[in-house]
């Protein structure tokens, strides 16, 4: 029996995806907060159990007979590591086999300001007894893409990345890594798999492809910080999502979003997405 968390999430249900191409249905769980939002899954044969990371009694039942559980990181930062915790100690009472856990690129010693809570997390699974194997997942796609209707509109994509380079790959991408290691015949527990693109770029890189596949002038604006954070704040998001996104490119400029292991497509046997195809998809081509 394998339990995906948070399986109603865009990278939840590509797991699923790829688990029900190599596993029976009835061997699958898809724990959620709102089984409603699942009843596809169920229509297909997956158990369906009500799960919230906020409310531990919840995660007995939802682990109960599970062999191996994948926590996908909660979305809710600042509140991580108790919600994380919940899980963990879930999973130890259940006696779980294997817990796995999406953490982020080199978590140990990243950049980034939303890696703390995976540090800490990463520290509670060490604690815990439980075997356990991290998924350090880079940055998805999907992260840049999303904005490139936004940069075709003002002819430019605005960031504070600088030169550095981003070594990205598709959400599906590490949904195959996820369902590959979660169905490895080999001892999973105690591995950390450093996963990303293949190939790294910059945001003007980024940029300059937007424009070679629209047609349109795109270029890419370097921001300070702050600046990059206040324009963010301008265009409508919330506090915590600019700081957010701030912080993450100022962070890309070290290198925290570039790694050139390659570790993620030999673990899934094949070459990662590449940037371009997701541009494309974003622009409906």
């Amino acid at each position: 029996m394998i339990v995906i968390t948070g399986a109603s999430g865009q990278l939840g249900r590509l797991i699923i995806a790829r688990l029900l191409e190599k596993v029976p249905a009835s061997q699958i769980i898809a724990a959620v907060r709102d089984p409603k939002k699942v009843a596809d899954l169920a229509a297909k044969g997956v158990q369906v159990r009500q799960a919230d990371y906020s409310q531990p009694a919840t995660l007995d039942g939802a682990f109960k007979d599970a062999e191996k559980v994948l926590l996908i990181s909660s979305s809710e930062v600042g509140q991580r590591l108790a919600q994380h915790q919940a899980v963990i100690d879930a999973a130890k009472r259940q006696g779980v086999r294997l817990l796995g856990y999406t953490s982020v690129l080199h978590a140990s010693d990243s950049a980034l300001g939303l890696a703390e809570e995976h540090r800490q997390t990463e520290a509670a699974l060490g604690r815990s007894g439980v075997p356990a194997v991290v998924l350090r997942n880079g940055w998805y796609h999907e992260n840049y893409t999303a904005g490139v209707a936004h940069a075709l509109a003002n002819g430019a994509h605005f960031g504070s990345a600088g030169e550095g380079r981003i070594s990205s790959a598709s959400r599906a991408d590490y949904a195959a890594a996820a369902a590959a290691v979660l169905t490895s015949n080999e001892d999973q527990g105690g591995k950390v798999y450093e996963l990303a693109g293949d190939e790294s770029y910059t945001l003007s890189d980024f940029a300059t492809e937007i424009a070679c596949q629209s047609g349109k002038p795109v270029v890419y604006i370097d921001l300070p910080e702050a600046d990059y954070k206040a324009a963010l704040l301008q265009a409508g998001l919330p506090e915590f999502v600019a700081q957010l996104l701030a912080d993450s490119d100022a962070a890309a400029a070290k290198g925290a979003l570039f790694d050139d292991s390659r570790r993620l497509s030999q673990l899934i046997g094949r070459p990662t997405t590449p940037l371009a195809s997701a541009i494309a998809e974003a622009l409906g081509q």
